[in-house]
C-alpha cells in the first residue's frame, strides 16, 4: 500500500496498483506518486524554498522528498523543525515509516530531553525533528552546531515573525552550515504580500511555490468544503450580566475621554483604539504627568471587563464564573493592582458575578452543540467530530457535558494555568492516538491542534466560536474534507463579538487566497526584492573581503537578516546545479517533475565546495573566546540570544542557582527590568534582597542590573522607597546597581563586564552559586522578614529590639511598633498573620 499522508503525516492509501515512489532510501511502495508534491519538491531540492500547500494534502511529504535526496546525494544531517512537541512526534513516526534509515538515527529534540543528552544525541543522529526553542537554546549554549546540517525545514513557517526561534535559527544556518539548502511549509503563510515577504526574508527562502486547491494536480485529491454559520440567540439573563459589564467599561472609558486619550465611550471599541489610548497614556507617563499612571491603571480595568464581557458573549456563563473567581483571588493577592480591587468591589461587577453564579440554564451554544453533533453522529452515521474553542476552561467544561450523550475527550496545551490543568506530552500523544483509532468520537480541543497535526478524517468540524485571523481559520477547517466532502460549522452568538471575528477572518482568508494566487510564479521577483537589502550591506565592507568569503558571513550575522545569499549568488552551495526530482518515479508521465533545467546561476563549480575563511559558531579554541555562564530561564530575554550572534563570545546554558548571568569567579548579575525590580520589593515570592543576599554569598562582586525606564513610576510605590531598596542593596549587601537603557544595553554591558574580567584581567569563569546553609543570624532574619512579608531590613529592626524571634513572635501591636520602621499597619499585620487560626483552604 502507498502512504498518502493524507494527515500531513502518516497514512496509508486504498486499493492495489497505485503509482508509489521509489528511491533508495525511502521504504519501496510506501509513498503515492503524487504530481504536484514532485513538482514542489523539485523546487525545493534546488533552492530556498516556501511551499504553500492547502492543509491535508502532504506538505511533509514533500519535505521528505528533499531530506531523501540530500541525504543521499549530500549526506550530513537533516533537521525539521515544528512548533509542538505532538506535532514533532508526529514527523518523526511519519519518518521512521517512511525513510530507509535505522530508528535510532531519527531522533526527536524537545524540553523533556535534558541538555547533555541532547548533545550525544545530535552527534549520532542523521535525522533530529524538534521543537525550534530546544535547538535555539541548544545554538545559544554552543551544545550543537549546524554546520553539517544539509537540509532543514520549517514547518508551519508562517509563525517566523518577531522573536520567534525560527528566525535566529535561520539565521545561524545559513552562517554556519557548509551546505545550506532551507524549506519552509505552511497552509497559510500569512494574510498579504508583505507578511509573506517577511517570511520569507526572515527564513532565506528565495522560492515561493504555490498549489491551490484549484490546481489540476491538486483538484483530484481534495473534496468541497461546505462552510455554515449557526446564530444563536443569547438568553436574556446572559445580556443582563453582558450589559452590567458594559455599562462599567463606559463608565471607565469616560474617565479615559477626560483625560483626553478616549474619543468614544461605546464599550465595543476596537483593540486599535485601545492599543492606541494606552500609547497616549505611555506619552502622558513619558512627560511626568500624574494622569498618565492612573489612566494607565483604568486602562488595564477596561481591558479585564472587556475580557469578561468576551467570555459571557462568546464562551459560556461558566468560563465568566471562573474568570471572576480569579479576580478576585489577583484582589486578595499581596500586591495586588488597584485595577483588580477597584474591579471586584464595584456594585455593578458585584451584580454581574451575582447573576452569573445564578445562572443555571444550558447555554444555547452548548445546546447547539450537541444536537450538531447528534446529527452528525447519530442521523447521518459519522464516525469523529473535532470542536475547536478558544477557552481552555470551556474545553474542559465542554467536554463533561459532552459525555453525557457522547464519547468526548478534550486536547488542551501542556502549560497549567488555574482552575484548568494542561496535558502532558505523553497525554497528548495517548488522546490522538486513541481519536485516530476510534476508541472515542468527538475530540474537543483548543488551538493545540489547528496546527498540522495528524488527526484523521472527520465528518463535522464545528468552530465553537469564529477566530479573527485567517490563518488560524484555514487551519482549523483543514481537518475536514479531504478525503470526502467535510462540513464545517462555525456558532456566533447574535450581535455580538463573534460575528465580528467570523467577517473579519472571512475577509482575510480571501485576501491570503488571492496573494497567494498572485505570488505564483513570482520567485524572480521575490528573490530580487531579497537579494537587494543584503548586497548592499555586503557593500559596506567594500575593502575586498568578500572575494575571500570572511566579511560577506560577518555582515550576515551582523544585519540581522536571514543571509539566503552567504554561500554563493544562487542561495546555497551544492543546491542550484543539482537535477530534479525525477529519480524518484522513473516513468513517462513524470512531465514537470524536475527542475532540472535551472542555470545553477554563478555557482561555478557546483561542487559544494565552501570559500576559505568563511566564519561559523562553532566554538574557538580555549583562549579565543569570552565565556558567559547565562541561566536558561533568561531565555526569555533576547540577551543571551544576541550575545551568542558575537564571533568573540560564547554563551553556556546551565540552570543558575544564584544569578542570571556569570561573568567571571567573581562577577555574577542579577538582571531585573524596573516592573520586576519594584515586584521583587512588593509581591514577589522571592524578594531582591534574598536574591542578592544568596549572589553575595557566593560572588565577591554582585551586580544589579536594573533594566528600562520609568523606575520611579511603577505601581503606586514612593521613590523614596525604591530609593530605599538601592541604597540597602549598595551597603547592606555590597552589591554594584547598574541602570541600564534596554536590553541592548545590557548586551553591551554584559559583553563589557566579561570581557574585562577575562581578557583585562585574566580571570577565568567559574560556576560556584550552589546555595549554602544560611548562619543562624540570616535565618533568624528570613523567619521574620516573611511575616507579612515585611522584608530583611525591618527584620534586623525587629530582632535588634527585642533580641529573640520567639520575643518578636509574643510581642502586641504596641510593643511591635517601638522597633524603628515598624508602623501602626505593619504592626497590624504581623499580629493578624501571627495570631489568626490557619485556615488551609
Amino acid at each position: 500500500m502507498a502512504a498518502t499522508d493524507d494527515g500531513d503525516g502518516e497514512g496509508e492509501g486504498e486499493g492495489e496498483g497505485i503509482p508509489s515512489i521509489d528511491h533508495p532510501l525511502l521504504q519501496p511502495d510506501f509513498l503515492e506518486r503524487r504530481l504536484y508534491q514532485l513538482k514542489l519538491a523539485g523546487t525545493a531540492a534546488n533552492h530556498h524554498t516556501l511551499v504553500c500547500l492547502p492543509t491535508g494534502l502532504g506538505k511533509t511529504t514533500v519535505s521528505l522528498l528533499v531530506t531523501a535526496r540530500r541525504l543521499d546525494e549530500v549526506g550530513g544531517k537533516s533537521l525539521m523543525l515544528a512548533p509542538t512537541k505532538p506535532l514533532v512526534q508526529q514527523h518523526a513516526d511519519f519518518y521512521r515509516e517512511a525513510l530507509q534509515i535505522p530508528n535510532e538515527e531519527i531522533v526527536v529534540f524537545t524540553g523533556d530531553v535534558s541538555p547533555d543528552d541532547r548533545a550525544a544525541m545530535w552527534d549520532a543522529a542523521t535525522v533530529i525533528m524538534a521543537t525550534p526553542q530546544v535547538i535555539e537554546n541548544d545554538l545559544v549554549g554552543s551544545r550543537i552546531s549546524l554546520s553539517d546540517v544539509t537540509h532543514i525545514t520549517f514547518d508551519e513557517c508562517h509563525r517566523a515573525t518577531g522573536d520567534y526561534a525560527y528566525n535566529y535559527i535561520a539565521e545561524r544556518y545559513h552562517a554556519d552550515a557548509d551546505q545550506p539548502l532551507v524549506t519552509g511549509m505552511s497552509a497559510s503563510p500569512g494574510g498579504d504580500e508583505e507578511a509573506i515577504l517577511e517570511v520569507c526574508e526572515n527564513l532565506g527562502l528565495q522560492e515561493v511555490e504555490v498549489m491551490t486547491e484549484e490546481d489540476a494536480d491538486v483538484d483530484e485529491f481534495t473534496h468541497d468544503t461546505d462552510v455554515e454559520w449557526e446564530r444563536i440567540d443569547l438568553p436574556e439573563e446572559v445580556i443582563e450580566i453582558r450589559d452590567a459589564l458594559n455599562e462599567v467599561i463606559t463608565d471607565r472609558l469616560e474617565k479615559l475621554k477626560e483625560l483626553g486619550v478616549a474619543r468614544s465611550t461605546q464599550p465595543d471599541q476596537s483593540q486599535k483604539d485601545l492599543n492606541r489610548m494606552r500609547a497616549e497614556l505611555q506619552k502622558l507617563i513619558n512627560n511626568d504627568q500624574s494622569e498618565g499612571f492612573k489612566g494607565m491603571s483604568v486602562h488595564a480595568e477596561v481591558m479585564k471587563l472587556r475580557q469578561a464581557v468576551t467570555l459571557v458573549e462568546t464562551q459560556s456563563v461558566e468560563a465568566v464564573c471562573l474568570y471572576f473567581d480569579r479576580q478576585r483571588n489577583q484582589a486578595r493577592s499581596s500586591g495586588a493592582s488597584k485595577a483588580s480591587q477597584r474591579l471586584v468591589s464595584d456594585p455593578r461587577v458585584r451584580e454581574a458575578m451575582r447573576k452569573a453564579e445564578s445562572f443555571d440554564q444550558l447555554h444555547p451554544k452548548y445546546r447547539k452543540t450537541r444536537m450538531l453533533l447528534a446529527e452528525t453522529l447519530g442521523l447521518e452515521g459519522g464516525e469523529r467530530v473535532i470542536v475547536f474553542t478558544e477557552s481552555r476552561d470551556t474545553a474542559e467544561a465542554l467536554t463533561e457535558f459532552l459525555n453525557t450523550s457522547f464519547d468526548a475527550k478534550r486536547f488542551v496545551g501542556q502549560g497549567d494555568r488555574e482552575g484548568s490543568d494542561g496535558m502532558t506530552q505523553n497525554q497528548q500523544q495517548e488522546v490522538l492516538d486513541q481519536f485516530r483509532g476510534g476508541e472515542f468520537e468527538v475530540l474537543v480541543s483548543t488551538s493545540v491542534a489547528e496546527e498540522g497535526l495528524d488527526v484523521p478524517e472527520v465528518d463535522l468540524v464545528l468552530f465553537y466560536e469564529p477566530v479573527p485571523t485567517a490563518i488560524r481559520s484555514i487551519q482549523r477547517k483543514g481537518r475536514t474534507g479531504r478525503q470526502s466532502e467535510g462540513r464545517v460549522v462555525v456558532l456566533m452568538a447574535e450581535d455580538t463579538r463573534d460575528e465580528a471575528y467570523f467577517w473579519i477572518s472571512r475577509r482575510r482568508e480571501k485576501e491570503m487566497e488571492s496573494e497567494l494566487r498572485e505570488l505564483k510564479g513570482m520567485a524572480s521577483e521575490l528573490e530580487s526584492e531579497l537579494e537587494a537589502p543584503q548586497q548592499s550591506l555586503a557593500a559596506f565592507e567594500g575593502d575586498g573581503e568578500n572575494a575571500e568569503g570572511e566579511s560577506t558571513a560577518k555582515v550576515e550575522r551582523k544585519s540581522g537578516k536571514s543571509p539566503a545569499e552567504g554561500k554563493s549568488s544562487s542561495g546555497s552551495e551544492g543546491v542550484s546545479n543539482q537535477p530534479g526530482l525525477q529519480d524518484f518515479a522513473a516513468d513517462a508521465s513524470g512531465e514537470g517533475d524536475s527542475a532540472d533545467d535551472e542555470d545553477g546561476d554563478g555557482d561555478g563549480d557546483g561542487n559544494g565546495n565552501e570559500d576559505e575563511g568563511v566564519e561559523t559558531h562553532v566554538p574557538s579554541a580555549e583562549g579565543d573566546t569570552i565565556e558567559i555562564v547565562a541561566d536558561q530561564r533568561e531565555m526569555d530575554a533576547n540577551i543571551a540570544r544576541d550575545l551568542s550572534r558575537r564571533e568573540e563570545i560564547e554563551i553556556r546554558l546551565e540552570t543558575l542557582d544564584v544569578g542570571d548571568y556569570i561573568c567571571s569567579d567573581r562577577v555574577a548579575v542579577e538582571r531585573k527590568s524596573v516592573a520586576d525590580f519594584v515586584d521583587s520589593l512588593v509581591g514577589s515570592e522571592r524578594s531582591i534582597f534574598e536574591q542578592v543576599g544568596d549572589m553575595a554569598r557566593h560572588y565577591a562582586r554582585p551586580i544589579v542590573v536594573v533594566e528600562g525606564e520609568g523606575l520611579y513610576e511603577q505601581r503606586d510605590i514612593h521613590p523614596n522607597a525604591v530609593r530605599g531598596a538601592l541604597s540597602s542593596l549598595a551597603v547592606d549587601f555590597g552589591a554594584s546597581v547598574l541602570r541600564t537603557e534596554s536590553e541592548a544595553d545590557t548586551t553591551e554591558l554584559l559583553a563589557v563586564i566579561a570581557g574585562r574580567e577575562q581578557q583585562t584581567a585574566d580571570r577565568e569563569v567559574s560556576v560556584h552559586g550552589e546555595k549554602q546553609s544560611k548562619t543562624l543570624g540570616e535565618q533568624q532574619e528570613y523567619v521574620v522578614s516573611s511575616i507579612a512579608e515585611i522584608g530583611p531590613v525591618t527584620a534586623r529592626s525587629l530582632l535588634e529590639e527585642f533580641g529573640t524571634v520567639e520575643a518578636v513572635m509574643i510581642a502586641s501591636e504596641e510593643e511591635l511598633q517601638e522597633a524603628k520602621g515598624v508602623g501602626q499597619v505593619t504592626a497590624e499585620r504581623m499580629r493578624e498573620v501571627i495570631g489568626s487560626e490557619y485556615d488551609g483552604q
